[in-house]
């Protein structure tokens, strides 16, 4: 009766014929009799009574299964970096995938920010000043000191810089794009542009620049014993790196099980490496 299913679906029973009549002339077809003791589905009615409880199971058994992901770290696991990251985060992220066997590992690097809020990644590992995206959650990674350098035959063709001549002398920079790095800032500010001889587009292409001799640059602290110390680490070049989720995924299983690796990561990093410091 149209009032037994008003009270099963807890609204007034004139909802329930205003519906049954737009389904009805929705579809073209009767799908009830209606008759004084209430009303009987037609073949019709009985067709899509069928749909509807397949539909509703397999809606049930795709919520069982979603929320098993949820539970668990599968499929694609994004994590996206700067270019010279790389060498540290394969093997953390190898060692990962070790003790989660059904994910995939996605390590994007590159200069671009990728946009989180656009699924574009799960951790996005950021260095600059705090990301200020508003749907963005941004923890303290690590700080890394970086000092300025000259390859040894830069030196022999050009001489040793020191601070008092760095304006005598040529430096590679980015090309183009501000970079969010405190040194860049400071390179900028400090060196004028026409003594920047050699740009490049990222970081990796500035360490090969630098070993080549193209002219003086910056490097993480010790990374290349090869190179000679222009300036020793300044605190306003130290670079301050950030893991940056979007809030909706901060709190999965999947993002806070990434996350606490790369937390482990970097104190083996900071215990082992004079250039690296923790937050705090």
């Amino acid at each position: 009766t149209v009032s037994g299913a008003a009270d099963s679906l807890g609204i007034h029973h004139a909802t329930v014929i205003r519906h049954v009549d737009a389904l009805e002339a929705r579809l073209g077809v009767k799908l009830f009799q209606r008759h004084a003791r209430g009303y009987t589905a037609t073949e019709a009615g009985t067709d899509l009574a069928n749909i509807a409880d397949t539909t509703e199971e397999q809606f049930t058994q795709l919520v069982a299964r979603l929320k098993g992901q949820g539970e668990e770290v599968t499929g694609d696991v994004v994590v996206t970096a700067l270019t010279s990251f790389a060498p540290r985060l394969a093997p953390v992220l190898t060692a990962f995938q070790c003790q989660h066997p059904q994910a995939n590992i996605r390590l994007l690097t590159g200069a671009r920010l990728f946009k989180l809020e656009y699924g574009e990644a799960h951790v996005a590992i950021r260095a600059g000043s705090a990301p200020e995206e508003p749907d963005n959650v941004a923890q303290p990674f690590m700080k890394m000191d970086v000092a300025l350098y000259a390859a040894p035959s830069y030196v022999s063709k050009f001489g040793l810089p020191t601070e008092q001549t760095l304006h005598d002398h040529r430096f590679i920079g980015g090309d183009g794009s501000a970079s969010r790095a405190p040194f860049a800032r400071w390179m900028e500010k400090i060196i004028p542009d026409e003594n920047v001889t050699f740009r490049v587009s990222d970081d990796v292409s500035l360490k090969q620049a630098l070993l080549a001799g193209a002219g003086i640059g910056f490097a993480v602290k010790g990374e290349h014993p090869e190179l000679i110390e222009v300036m020793p680490p300044q605190e306003e070049w130290r670079s301050q790196f950030w893991l940056v989720t979007h809030v909706d995924l901060h709190r999965t299983v999947k993002v806070q099980a990434i996350l606490d690796c790369l937390k482990e990561a970097a104190k083996e990093w900071a215990a082992t490496d004079p250039a690296i410091s923790l937050p705090g």
